[in-house]
This record gives structure tokens, C-alpha cells and sequence, in this order.
């Protein structure tokens, strides 16, 4: 799929544009089709630019601007920002009484090299675990941010027509913290968005690889998978390459760790009760080739949907690096984990079976998917713990690729059919509307 390219001079326009207060709609009822199409240029223009500008987590200065001035322009109340260092709420407060709802968007984009070949493709970079690295928008969260965007403006327009209230959350470092810091949906709770204003529900969405376009997906009950990272350094002993017993060598010891943790999923938990995932996502040790350095340091992230399991898990992965390291003659130092990890990602099944209709009214219904297990993680968690949570899935991929086969979310090839757009917007607009309107 080709994408139009919007001059710069059309993109300030559609920006500032939308960005100017909203003027009440004189209709009835508000319709979200009508209210989606009135902001679907917008959204466009904002998607790309926060793609062309994406920022790591904690530091989206720029994108929490942007989100912060168009909120303020819309009129709204409450507007803070600086929350969880980068965090953006507010409320919109209708002219009717009614319940109340928040919802969220994530602002933050990852340490990926982007090669996706767009007009619009980042060419940021940033300093990441002391590394510099690319930073892309490589899982959808620039859509997000622009589709919450758009709803706010949206329901702005018909406030006086609009049962209840609203709580936009504009959310930073939902992939993680850097380390180190604090961050994300956790700390935002921790600095009160839910004491100022305590919802009766949240809502949140996500752009997904492995849906086609026009489609959404759901599931109700447990959703997305529990997230937790470890971090495990092998002490040894230096020595020069030609010499291995002259010192200790935590590579080998490494390597024989990362072997045996693959048993903790294929021989020691139990699958038939719920799945189990253990990876290592990166491994740094040495600096030249004919020297056996002192350490290695592995980190990685275990995924699970069952607390007990969750915790064994943890333990057999201490036991095994401490035992295997041990069997070489090195020591370790096991943070397993190494920081508070996200919950499971799970949906209320009432208010689910409540907004099933209004996804199948934007979608049709042989377009709202069932969806298995996910391993992917979400600290959206966080919030449904504390009130009724609603997450649904909107699809990405274009209508001619195979779902299976595209880039993933993560990826620096993830494209996003910018169709998603309107139907992420639409499904949102739809969903705030039937929650609102609905007694």
C-alpha cells in the first residue's frame, strides 16, 4: 500500500486546524461515524508526524507538547502535565450527568532502526543502555496517541449533548522505564490520575500485526500474558583466550545457563494449564577476541498467565543459573526479577459482553475476532485492576498481506494500514458513546 504524502504545509494546516477550540455540535444524539470522519484527517497528520518524531520512554517531551496544547485548545478541564515525568490527563466534562470513563493512550516509541521506507520514516536517534541506537514507533503506539487525540476532539465538539465524564490519559513508557527510573502506567496510578478522578471503567486500544484491516479483536477475561524482565551477570575470571584455565569463563557459563533455561518450559511447567514463555533478549560480554572477559550480562523477560507459576519460574531460573554457573566455577548475580513486572492484561467479562455490540456496530460482526492467549504484555493491566478494564486489538495489516507472515509489531519493517486509523477512532468514539449513553 502507497501513502499520500501530505505537503508540509497541508500537515501545519490539518494540525492547527484541529487544534482550535471545538465548537458544540447541534445535533441530538452524537453519532460516532460523523464524529470519527470530522477527525480523520487530523488523526492522519498527527500519526505521521509523531512517527517522523518518535521518542523513547520518559523522554516523549516533544509528543506530551503536542498532545498537552491540543488538549487545552479543545477547552478541556484539569489539564496536567508532567505526570510519571511525561504524562498527559485530562477531562472533558459533559453536559449531561452520566458515569464516568477513562481512556488511554500510550505515547512511546522503541529502540529500533526503522526500515520501512515511508515518506515519513524516522531517522531519530537516542542514547539507550549506553548505546546509541534508532528510534521507531515500531509498535503502533504514534496511532494510539493520534487516535486518543482525535476522540477527545471529537467528543469536545458535542459536550453539551454528552452524558458524564471523561478522562483522557496520554500515558509514557508503556514498553518499560529505562532502567533505573520509574515509569508508565504504575507510576501515573501512583501519582494519583485514579484519586482525582476515580472512572467507573477504563478502555484502552491497540494496533495489531496479526489482524487484517477492518478488523478488531477481543477477548474477555484474561488477555494478555503477565511481563516480567530478569537480568542475570556470570562472574569469572579473566584470562588471556590461549589460556582458558588459566581463569574462569563466564561465556561458556553463559551459554550452558541460557541452554538449560529452556527446560523451565519444556520439561518443568505444567502447559496444559496455562502457557509459559522464558527468553533471553540480549547478551553483552568481552570487548576483544583473545580475551576471556571477567562477566556476561543476560537479560531477558518471562511471560506467564498463572500466578503460582509466575513464581516458580522465578525460582527455577535463580536455581539453575546459580547451579549451572556454580558447575563452571563462577558466581552469578540473579535479579529475577529485577523490577516490578506487569500484571496480566485482563478484561472484565461483564462490561465485555456489554461492548461486544458496539464493536460488531463499527465492524460488522464476522469482523470482530475472538482472540487466543496473547504473550504480549501491557501495562493498560494496571488500570483494570483498579476499575472495570475493557482492551481490544485493532487490525493493521493491509487487506492483500497474510497476518502471519507480516512484520510484527516490534519490528523495523511494522507498517500500519493507515485505514486502522479511522477504525481505531470509530470503535473508540463508539464505545465511549454506548458506555456514556447506557444506564
Amino acid at each position: 500500500m502507497r501513502y499520500p504524502r501530505l505537503s508540509a504545509t497541508l500537515l501545519a494546516t490539518v494540525i492547527t486546524a484541529a487544534m482550535a477550540p471545538a465548537v458544540s455540535a447541534e445535533v441530538a444524539a452524537p453519532d460516532a461515524d460523523t464524529l470519527a470522519a470530522s477527525v480523520e484527517a487530523a488523526v492522519v497528520g498527527w500519526r505521521r508526524d509523531l512517527h517522523e518524531h518518535p521518542e523513547l520512554g520518559n523522554r516523549e517531551h516533544r509528543t506530551s507538547a503536542l498532545v498537552a496544547g491540543h488538549l487545552r485548545a479543545l477547552g478541556l478541564d484539569d489539564v496536567r502535565t508532567g505526570i510519571a515525568h511525561t504524562g498527559v490527563t485530562a477531562v472533558l466534562r459533559g453536559g449531561l450527568p452520566g458515569p464516568r470513563l477513562a481512556l488511554r493512550a500510550d505515547m512511546d516509541a522503541l529502540p529500533v532502526t526503522e526500515r520501512t521506507g515511508l515518506p515519513f520514516a524516522s531517522k531519530a536517534t537516542a542514547q539507550f543502555r549506553g548505546e546509541t541506537v534508532g528510534v521507531m514507533h515500531a509498535c503502533g503506539h504514534d496511532a494510539h496517541t493520534a487516535i486518543l487525540m482525535g476522540v477527545a476532539q471529537a467528543l469536545a465538539s458535542v459536550r453539551e449533548q454528552l452524558p458524564g465524564e471523561v478522562l483522557f490519559i496520554f500515558q509514557p513508557a508503556e514498553e518499560g522505564p529505562p532502567e533505573g527510573e520509574d515509569g508508565g502506567a504504575l507510576m501515573m496510578l501512583k501519582e494519583g490520575i485514579f484519586e482525582r478522578f476515580k472512572p467507573d471503567a477504563v478502555m484502552g486500544l491497540h494496533v495489531f500485526s496479526t489482524l487484517r484491516a477492518g478488523e478488531l479483536g477481543y477477548r474477555a477475561g484474561p488477555l494478555m500474558a503477565a511481563s516480567d524482565r530478569f537480568r542475570i551477570v556470570v562472574k569469572g575470571r579473566q584470562t588471556h583466550g590461549s589460556r582458558p584455565w588459566g581463569g574462569v569463563d563466564p561465556i561458556v557459563a553463559a551459554a550452558d545457563i541460557i541452554g538449560s533455561a529452556q527446560h523451565i518450559v519444556s520439561r518443568q511447567m505444567d502447559l496444559s494449564r496455562q502457557p509459559v514463555v522464558v527468553s533471553f533478549g540480549a547478551i553483552k560480554g568481552g570487548i576483544r577476541y583473545n580475551i576471556i572477559p571477567d562477566e556476561v550480562e543476560l537479560i531477558g523477560t518471562i511471560r506467564t498467565f498463572d500466578e503460582g507459576m509466575r513464581q516458580d519460574v522465578f525460582k527455577r531460573l535463580i536455581d539453575i543459573a546459580t547451579n549451572v554457573a556454580a558447575a563452571h566455577g563462577a558466581t552469578v548475580d540473579a535479579q529475577v526479577p529485577d523490577q516490578d513486572g506487569n500484571p496480566v492484561t485482563s478484561n472484565d467479562p461483564a462490561l465485555s459482553a456489554r461492548m461486544r455490540p458496539s464493536l460488531e456496530a463499527v465492524a460488522g460482526a464476522g469482523k470482530v475476532i475472538a482472540m487466543p492467549l496473547n504473550m504480549g504484555a501491557e501495562d493498560f493491566s494496571e488500570y483494570a485492576l483498579r476499575v472495570p478494564g475493557f482492551f481490544f486489538f485493532v487490525g493493521a495489516t493491509p487487506v492483500d498481506r497474510d497476518p502471519r507472515t507480516a512484520p510484527s509489531n516490534h519490528s523495523p519493517e511494522f507498517f500500519l494500514d493507515e485505514s486502522a486509523l479511522a477504525l481505531g477512532t470509530r470503535a473508540m468514539l463508539r464505545l465511549s458513546l454506548d458506555f456514556l449513553g447506557q444506564p
